[in-house]
């Protein structure tokens, strides 16, 4: 995707954000631009004063692009359990970013050790399945657990797994994402 297109999907998410909390925010985005109505699978990631204040995404496309986007936008403000729902007047202190995943690899291992091998450390997000549990982190928490055993312990945990847990069918999967984040220029949005 080009550079204008990561800004349309920020304006699309923070437009959505907006109108969930009835403010008056005008964005001028071409929602029916084949681009944005293609299927695709996307995180929004909000924070506030560089702190997380929530994430909610698809792992697999399932409807449009701009769709999935104004869904999680919203889910993320107002939805995400983590979090109390964010207020009106939170609006301008966050700060949006989405991520555009691209399609998951499975990740075949014999062991844990093999699957920490096969990892790539700031590339790779990572989908983890067991039975009931399930987790994710973008490639982006590279950042904060640099070591493949860290992230591999944090994410085991997300899913409400033991940190040293592992068996014969626990299912890994891999992807990439392009990620977009709102700097102070909002595009052609302006809040009334």
């Amino acid at each position: 995707m080009l550079p204008n297109q990561g800004n349309a999907l920020l304006n699309v998410g923070r437009a959505a954000i907006a109108h969930a909390l009835n403010l008056d925010f005008q964005c001028h985005v071409d929602e029916s631009a084949s681009w944005l109505q293609a299927w695709g699978a996307s995180f929004v990631t909000l924070t506030q004063h560089d702190e997380l204040r929530g994430c909610i995404g698809s792992l697999e496309a399932y409807r449009p692009l701009a769709a999935d986007i104004k869904s999680n936008a919203v889910s993320a403000a107002l939805h995400d359990p983590r979090f109390l729902p964010l207020s009106a007047d939170e609006f301008e202190t966050i700060a949006i970013e989405v991520s555009i995943l691209s399609s998951t690899q499975r990740i075949t291992a014999r062991d844990e050790a093999d699957a920490l091998r096969q990892i790539k450390p700031g590339i790779d997000g990572i989908v983890l399945e067991y039975g009931r549990y399930r987790s994710t982190f973008l490639p982006q928490v590279w950042d904060e657990l640099k070591q493949p055993q860290q992230f591999l312990a944090m994410l085991k945990r997300k899913a409400g797994l033991p940190v040293d847990f592992w068996a014969s069918d626990l299912k890994l999967a891999r992807y990439t994402v392009s990620k977009w984040r709102e700097t102070d220029a909002v595009g052609d949005c302006h809040h009334g």
